[in-house]
């Protein structure tokens, strides 16, 4: 599998020196393979020196989650559920795997390379980044752990070596390259940022480590890509490194909570708001009394960074917040109104319930009917009390409305920015508009705010 691998690269590299620094050929065939074994033997070593490290881990019982049908995560249909790989980080028995790999058991067994075994107490689980932390009593056994390198330094190109312990049986061991950084959007859990591989990622390896050619681990093994050729990803190893510290202290994450509702930036709403398409995160919501709020976070803000790290989607944003405990204050970089503004905001923990984006919108004025706020209405659609803004109660179904997704019952609370209290509001600011102008709302929906762009057609 190596010399697969290796051999055509490093024969090109070679002739390439040759030509460029005028080597005779006759010394080409000879140097090359020296070269190319040295190459070998590193990997060689490397495979060697972790072997002990590796390990395959089984439930001893079922009902792990099944992985999205995009990707394999476990083994045979005819394995152990759940069965997988781990890798010892610590010494005194500390070992790293994936969530999925340990599923709902709190007891699983750990078998070595040596075939020895272990029961492995589940110390504790984090479904968001699917990671898990195991712990086996060595019993006088000298363990061998691996180290934890820094994945912020792995870049796109370099070698990567994924190693795992499949179902009991003798290492398995596979060379590629980092093939990408910074996946998102896998629909693997719920904070992404893995590192993408073409180093075979076997059936069974999901929870092994992934090594640099210095032996250090950049990465966690978690899944493959079933409809693709040489795609795996991994966890990074400092993600890796910061769960699993809180669930070896105290069994679960704790993680930072802002309390807004985002949305991405959509080219209709970048050109509304005067930014480019992807150029932060748009905030649809600020949930009173939480850290945004307190903070003076506004709805129609872009977030741009957070402590100075580049925010481009959703997905970065809550992973950036989550990375940081309860209590730290963030600076968080916004654009209002065209002008940035520096907020700093103390985050508390977060709340379990999710924070929805934006629904998905289509694309065709109006046709639309609303009334005011009263009683009977806030009953009818079950807004909450004190809400201002108007109620839709019909849409047609050939406006732009209609093809924009705004339906009965949600409540329009700003247009073009400016806030709505009722229906003289609403008409006022209608009445101001161009039949060719586009106009940014701000809608809520069972109480989760979004904007939305309503772009006339041609003909109105």
């Amino acid at each position: 599998m190596l010399k697969r691998i290796i051999l055509p690269l490093l024969t090109i590299v070679f002739l390439l020196q040759g030509m460029s620094t005028g080597v005779k050929a006759e010394a080409g065939p000879e140097a090359g393979i020296n070269l190319i074994e040295q190459m070998q033997s590193a990997f060689i070593h490397i495979a060697e020196s972790v072997e002990s490290a590796v390990v395959n881990i089984s439930p001893s019982t079922t009902g792990p989650p099944r992985p999205s049908p995009r990707q394999r995560r476990g083994g045979p249909k005819d394995a152990p559920a759940g069965s997988g790989s781990g890798v010892i980080i610590d010494v005194e028995g500390y070992i790293v795997t994936n969530n999925h790999v340990v599923g709902d058991a709190s007891v699983v067994e750990v078998r070595l390379s040596d075939k020895s075994k272990f029961k492995g107490t589940v110390i504790g689980k984090d479904p968001d980044t699917d990671l898990a932390l195991v712990k086996i009593e060595p019993e006088g056994k000298e363990l061998h752990s691996v180290k934890l390198g820094d994945s912020s330094k792995v870049k796109v190109g370099q070698w990567a070596i994924a190693v795992g312990n499949p179902f009991g049986l003798d290492r398995t061991v596979t060379v590629g390259v980092i093939s990408a950084l910074g996946r998102e959007n896998v629909n693997l859990s719920r904070y992404e940022d893995f590192i993408q591989t073409d180093a075979a990622i076997n059936p069974g390896n999901s929870g092994g480590p992934l090594f640099n050619i210095r032996g250090e681990v950049i990465g966690i093994n978690t899944a493959i890509i079933n409809f693709a050729q040489g795609i795996g990803f991994a966890i990074p190893s400092n993600m890796v490194q910061a769960i699993s510290g809180q669930l070896r202290e105290r069994g679960r994450v704790s993680r930072g909570w802002l309390g807004v509702g985002i949305q991405p930036l959509t080219l209709e709403l970048a050109q509304k708001f005067g930014v480019d398409e992807g150029s932060g995160v748009l905030i649809n919501e600020v949930f009173e009394g939480d850290p945004a709020d307190l903070g003076g976070i506004r709805p129609g803000d872009i977030i741009l960074s957070v402590n100075d790290e580049k925010v481009d989607t959703p997905n970065t944003l809550a992973r950036l917040v989550a990375g940081y405990f309860p209590g730290e204050t963030i600076r968080i970089d916004v654009l209002r109104d065209g002008k940035n503004v520096l907020i700093n905001v103390d985050l508390v923990e977060r709340k379990d319930e999710v924070v929805a984006s934006a629904p998905k919108i289509r694309k065709k004025f109006l046709g639309l009917s609303v009334v005011d706020v009263s009683k009977e209405i806030a009953e009818k659609y079950k807004l909450k009390e004190g809400d201002e803004g108007v109620v839709i109660t019909q849409v047609d179904e050939e406006s732009v409305s209609a093809s924009e997704g705004l339906r009965e019952g949600d409540l329009i609370k700003e247009v073009n920015r400016q806030k709505i209290k009722n229906t003289e509001d609403f008409g006022s600011i209608m009445r101001a508009t161009k039949n060719t102008e586009t106009i940014l709302m701000r809608v809520s929906r069972e109480g989760r705010a979004f904007f939305i762009v309503l772009k006339p057609t041609a003909q109105e």
